[in-house]
């Protein structure tokens, strides 16, 4: 398999994680507070609404994040992909371990604190979600910085090869060129 195709999977998995950043800051400091001022009367049918509309954005996103990890892992320990630094290694399995904390966050803890919500409003456990969903917004956030990091590396490495023979740099047209064929080899 070639680089570029790594590279690629690497670029989809991190659009999806920075998507997924986003997205969970948003929920945290907006969507999760502004519940509260829902109202107990139409509490049911928006919680039911709100589950159903969120499922279609965030299920699509998270699976694509999920899969492009494995994947990417797989790639990176079977040797088909670039090679990946002994130090960047380490760091895509810290960043997979906080996506377990991320899944496992969100179906242990999240989704029964919304089908509890689902039946009645409740302060303490609508309190309980805000509050217990900072572990999912911290694990995304540090994957975010961690898959960049990784991201970065292996795209560097990939400029690096712009180098000319005597070790001057190339002028940047060649340089490009050069780098895409890195990413399509």
């Amino acid at each position: 398999m070639s680089p570029g195709v790594f590279v690629a999977i690497l670029v989809v998995h991190a659009a999806a994680t920075w998507t997924m950043t986003g997205l969970i800051w948003f929920v945290q400091l907006v969507h999760y507070p502004l519940m509260a001022r829902v109202g107990r009367d139409g509490w049911t049918e928006y919680e039911r609404a709100h589950q159903a509309r969120t499922t279609w954005i965030v299920a699509p996103v998270m699976l694509l994040e999920l899969s492009t990890a494995v994947v990417a892992l797989i790639l990176a320990h079977s040797g088909t992909g670039p090679a990946v630094s002994s130090t960047a290694l380490p760091v895509l399995w810290t960043a997979a371990c906080l996506l377990g904390v991320v899944w496992a966050s969100t179906f242990l803890i999240q989704v029964p604190r919304h089908k509890r919500l689902s039946n009645e409003y409740s302060d303490r456990i609508h309190a309980s979600l805000v509050r217990t969903n900072w572990v999912r917004t911290a694990a995304w956030t540090g994957r975010a910085v961690l898959v960049a990091a990784v991201l970065l590396s292996i795209l560097t490495s990939g400029i690096a090869t712009c180098l000319s023979r005597d070790g001057r740099a190339c002028p940047p047209v060649s340089c490009v060129s050069r780098f895409a064929s890195f990413l399509l080899d």
